[in-house]
């Protein structure tokens, strides 16, 4: 450990047979890597137990830590290793479905997706089934439509007796008022249409005002549950949309990286030293760089983002909302038009803030 660098990279540790049973990444390896065999009450069971299996340690450096994200990534989803739970098994990617159903749209969670005509899906995402459907659960109770009955019977379910279903189960007008209910959530969804959204923060407002601070505490964990699952949809959304980016991370004072992604995968990374280039020298570089490797390459057709992308677009995403993160949107047509005004204006912002 001793002979382990201060600089970003992934480590990998082994058992007594030289399997890969853990992998992970750090800023600073040497620092992280030392913490593991820090005698602390703070470690978990499962620290503790992966500390006791480890035989040696392998690590790769890398310029920044960006890259120790992406390839942290890549060696958890390729090996899959014993101790790494994120990434590694296909049923913790869920869906959200929005079916119909015995005359009605239904939501329901589940692993494996029906893309079938009709069926609206949204996912995958990273939360277990079970956070999936407590977050449903709770959203449903807000609304008043956690209705236990599977069709329109024209009687009352247990929940109306309690107050968590509305009367959808009675058919006719409260199915309308069901059906428009579905229509908002949907729309909120799709990001169209908030209002749903801030009805419940509104609810949550009046009711702190009128000192039922009960009440608002419920709304406050509807909100909860609502900001799960659009932040998770946020994700994907961004990603399926963003198909071309560029990312500028600092090495050190005098060197920088630029790397060029396309949806989730890096195309090229490449370092600058920013003493011996003028910010125009620069700026010609990148967009060199950005015609010669975004044009050409085959259009994402599909938008919908594959399990297989979303433990790597969280990264990107998470990595690109961050302060220190510097990065530019490269819309198809700016590599493909001659007009270069709006590509050479992004760059010169992109370069000005990394100067500064």
């Amino acid at each position: 450990m001793r002979n382990l660098p201060s600089s970003p990279g992934v480590y990998l540790m082994k058992d007594s047979l030289g399997g890969i049973i853990y992998v992970g990444k750090s800023k600073c390896l040497r620092k992280r890597v030392q913490s593991y065999f820090t005698a602390s009450k703070s470690h978990t069971p499962k620290i503790k137990k992966l500390v006791n299996h480890v035989r040696s340690i392998d690590h790769i450096t890398t310029d920044t830590e960006f890259e120790a994200l992406m390839l942290e990534c890549e060696f958890i989803q390729d090996i899959k290793p014993m101790y790494n739970r994120r990434m590694k098994n296909p049923l913790a990617y869920t869906y959200l479905e929005i079916r119909q159903k015995d005359g009605l749209r239904r939501i329901e969670i589940t692993n494996q997706p029906n893309f079938e005509e009709g069926t609206l899906c949204y996912g995958p995402y990273t939360a277990s089934k079970n956070a999936m459907e407590r977050a449903i659960q709770g959203i449903q109770e807000c609304l008043k439509i956690a209705c236990n009955q599977s069709a329109a019977t024209h009687t009352p379910c247990l929940n109306y007796s309690i107050g968590l279903c509305f009367g959808m189960c009675f058919g006719g007008e409260s199915a309308k008022k069901y059906e428009q209910l579905m229509d908002r959530f949907i729309a909120l969804l799709n990001g169209a249409d908030k209002s749903l959204y801030d009805e419940i923060e509104q609810s949550m407002l009046s009711a702190a005002e009128q000192f039922d601070f009960e009440r608002a505490a419920k709304y406050r964990d509807y909100m909860t549950a609502m900001n799960f699952i659009l932040k998770k949809e946020e994700v994907l959304g961004f990603t399926a949309e963003s198909s071309n980016i560029v990312v500028a991370e600092h090495i050190d004072d005098e060197k920088m990286k630029i790397f060029l992604i396309k949806r989730s995968t890096i195309l090229k990374s490449i370092t600058f030293n920013m003493e011996e280039m003028s910010p125009e020298q620069l700026r010609l570089e990148i967009k060199s760089l950005i015609r010669s490797e975004f044009t050409g390459r085959d259009a994402v057709l599909n938008t919908r983002v594959m399990r297989e992308e979303i433990d790597r677009a969280q990264i990107i995403f998470s990595y690109l909302r961050s302060n220190g993160s510097k990065h530019m949107l490269v819309p198809e047509d700016w590599t493909t038009t001659g007009d270069s005004s709006d590509l050479d204006q992004a760059l010169e912002h992109l370069v000005s803030e990394v100067l500064e």
